[in-house]
């Protein structure tokens, strides 16, 4: 488990710039639990852990177990072998389970990554059964598997293709704290490109 929780609360304030306000604004004082669901073979955790240290949130990081080999055989290691491997995999899915339920549950915000290479089957059932709760959701992955997860996206509150934009969300979500925009010197406020919603405010 990551764990980070920071006490620390900048108070609100106003900054100006040549293309957007950023105002930076307290949660008072919760700690926001963010669960970290999908693939274990790269460092995407570690990127959005670091962001998270760097920009001070208070945030507790959890997951799944990531350990392959630990995932597929505590249940065996504990309760003794099978001699079957639909009743190996069963024991330790459920055993697994328990923490996955727990974690998801007690969660405020759900991030699942879809990467390419693997097929994350475990990934799509913690999304859906955070959807059936009711979870704020973030996905992460490429945007080559975009039409593929159409459906799982159609569920998640922001859909980020890379580590950084997750962080960058949560630091909006918590303190209202904005990035400089990904279009760069192009980025033009929606009132000024499209007109006001609303022209009487």
């Amino acid at each position: 488990m990551i764990r980070i929780a920071s006490n620390s609360f900048l108070a609100p304030v106003v900054r100006r710039s040549s293309y957007h306000v950023v105002r930076n604004l307290s949660s008072a004082g919760k700690v926001w639990n963010v669960y970290l669901s999908g693939e274990i073979h790269s460092d995407w955790r570690e990127q959005i852990s670091k962001g998270i240290t760097e920009k001070n949130l208070p945030v507790t990081l959890t997951s799944p177990n990531t350990s392959h080999e630990d995932s597929d055989d505590c249940g065996a290691i504990i309760l003794g072998m099978e001699e079957e491997r639909h009743n190996w995999d069963k024991i330790g899915a459920n055993m697994n389970n328990i923490r996955t339920k727990t974690l998801i549950k007690d969660a405020d915000v759900i991030v699942v990554r879809f990467g390419e290479k693997y097929r994350q089957w475990n990934a799509a059932f913690e999304a859906g059964y955070a959807a059936a709760l009711n979870k704020s959701i973030i996905t992460l992955h490429p945007p080559s598997l975009s039409h593929m997860l159409k459906e799982v996206n159609a569920s998640a509150s922001a859909v980020c293709h890379v580590p950084h934009q997750v962080v960058d969300t949560l630091a909006y979500v918590i303190r209202g704290d904005l990035p400089r925009p990904l279009d760069g010197d192009r980025f033009i406020p929606i009132a000024d490109r499209l007109g006001k919603g609303n022209p009487n405010p």
